[in-house]
């Protein structure tokens, strides 16, 4: 936790470290050169089960408010991008040039967009709702591959 501790290189967990909720405390992460605030963060889950996020922030002159706050608010971009990722299918683009793959990001960002829209509307997290989607259009394959084996 402190200078001296850092210079030889006597590093502690994070989770190890005894400070409560709602204070930060200043130290140095293994492999970062600058001296960081870690906060503790305890909530509850949807299960009544207790979750603790240690939070890290590079600016000094933060507190524990604006820390939580700012991750509150990055952590909706990073649920955007998981879904970009999972629900789109960003990562898996087959495309080759800069104009397709252009026209990929766009699409998939955009395709993403109204998904969390009709997810908004139908009260149902995105990848509920995808699910939901992939096993109707699963019943309606099914059942059209039903019909042209009646009609063969």
């Amino acid at each position: 936790m402190s200078q001296e501790d850092r210079k030889k290189k006597r590093f502690v967990r994070v989770d190890e470290l005894d400070f409560s909720e709602q204070t930060t405390v200043q130290g140095w992460l293994k492999g970062y050169a600058k001296a960081v605030l870690v906060v503790r963060q305890v909530f509850k889950n949807k299960d009544d089960s207790t979750g603790v996020l240690h939070l890290v922030c590079s600016d000094l002159t933060c507190d524990y408010d604006a820390i939580t706050t700012s991750y509150k608010k990055r952590w909706q971009v990073e649920v955007f991008h998981k879904s970009l990722k999972s629900n789109a299918n960003l990562a898996k683009s087959p495309t080759r040039t800069l104009r397709t793959q252009s026209n990929h990001v766009f699409m998939a960002i955009y395709a993403t967009f109204k998904l969390e829209c009709l997810s908004i509307s139908n009260k149902l997290n995105p990848f509920a709702l995808c699910r939901k989607l992939l096993i109707n259009a699963s019943r309606s394959a099914y059942a059209q591959l039903q019909l042209f084996r009646a009609a063969a």
